[in-house]
């Protein structure tokens, strides 16, 4: 089965081609930081726009890459939520439409499933069931994945995600858009030892997150600091070092209580170097293996979602799978939900 996958969930447009026998065969990503860098931030009707203009000719591209003409595919997947409504709204419509005139199925896809099941693209990858740190902009969860839709909330930020206070802790220190990945730049000029931050609820006895305080604890300091570029290296390294323990910490504790001996990381965050040197030793110390994503697949990516989709379309009997006569999207939407999948 060749699986379409669209991904414009915020503010990257990405397309794939997934083939159930022969793995991924193309991928394609545009990237809008440039155009929302001069705003700080993602504007979501520049967002939305600018899908609009991308997602077409990236299509050709992907289906040019992969030597495959659009008649061909098998089916189509699709970001339906939780993102940027208007955002989700441009790749819904143009899969339900390329569904309805191709006469193929479509299905809408939950954005942070496809980034639990990213890791499978790799090798080698984890087999079900294991454990997964989603670890993002929007999003720090731990969940137990038993199989594809089958998934248990182990615990979750209580206020903002690890990927969020890395950008806002970046703008407290002056860097500039997108901020998690200056931070981590920043961070590698640091002198350990030179500042320590608190970790919140690290030792709280569940496996809940906090990071808004932390954020603060930055604050605070900076107040406190006659500020040097080495000053503020140093500082961007204690944040860092904060975040990585916490989920590192709480990442394990996820293992032992549930007996598993394999970890998932995805997300925006899981590119972070220092996060998957610790996470990988302390692991491994402990007996169990970390898998993660290629760093191309660790933000926003058309793949993700065209392997879920082929992933989710395998289960639906051939026979009922139809083409897409309407579309809806979520902008938020509660990954426990899935248990079976939709197909419009």
């Amino acid at each position: 089965m060749l699986v379409l996958g669209i991904e414009t969930s915020c503010d990257e447009t990405g397309i794939a081609l997934y083939d159930t026998e022969r793995g991924l065969l193309s991928h394609t990503l545009y990237s809008q930081v440039a155009m929302h860098r001069e705003y700080g931030g993602v504007v979501p009707e520049l967002a939305s726009r600018d899908h609009i203009r991308r997602v077409l000719p990236l299509i050709t591209q992907a289906l040019a890459t992969a030597n495959c003409e659009l008649r061909q595919v098998d089916g189509i997947a699709y970001t339906q939520g939780p993102g940027l409504a208007g955002a989700l709204l441009v790749g819904a419509s143009i899969g339900a439409a390329m569904s309805f005139a191709l006469s193929i199925p479509a299905i809408g896809i939950h954005h942070l499933e496809g980034h639990l099941l990213s890791p499978l693209l790799s090798k080698p990858s984890p087999v079900f069931p294991f454990i997964a740190l989603l670890v993002s902009g929007g999003h720090t969860q731990l969940m137990q994945v038993n199989a594809v839709g089958h998934y248990r909330l182990l615990g979750e930020t209580v206020d903002d995600a690890a990927g969020e206070a890395f950008d806002k802790t970046a703008k407290l220190l002056g860097l500039g858009y997108p901020g998690g990945a200056a931070l981590s730049q920043l961070a590698r000029q640091g002198r350990p030892g030179q500042f320590k931050l608190p970790r919140p609820m690290l030792n709280s006895g569940d496996l809940n997150f906090s990071f808004s305080g932390l954020k603060t604890a930055v604050l605070t300091l900076l107040n406190k600091q006659e500020l040097t570029d080495q000053i503020r290296a140093d500082i961007a390294l204690a944040f860092q070092e904060a975040v990585v323990e916490v989920l590192t910490e709480k990442s394990l504790a996820a293992l032992m209580q549930s007996g598993l001996k394999q970890l998932v990381v995805a997300g925006g965050v899981g590119a972070n170097e220092q996060l998957r040197r610790n996470l990988s030793r302390k692991a491994a110390a402990k007996g169990a293996t970390v898998f993660y994503p290629e760093l191309e697949f660790c933000t926003d990516n058309g793949a993700m979602i065209a392997f879920a989709g082929a992933m989710r379309l395998q289960t639906v009997p051939e026979s009922t799978r139809q083409p897409a006569r309407s579309f809806n999207v979520y902008a938020r939407w509660n990954l426990e939900m899935l248990e079976k999948p939709e197909t419009d």
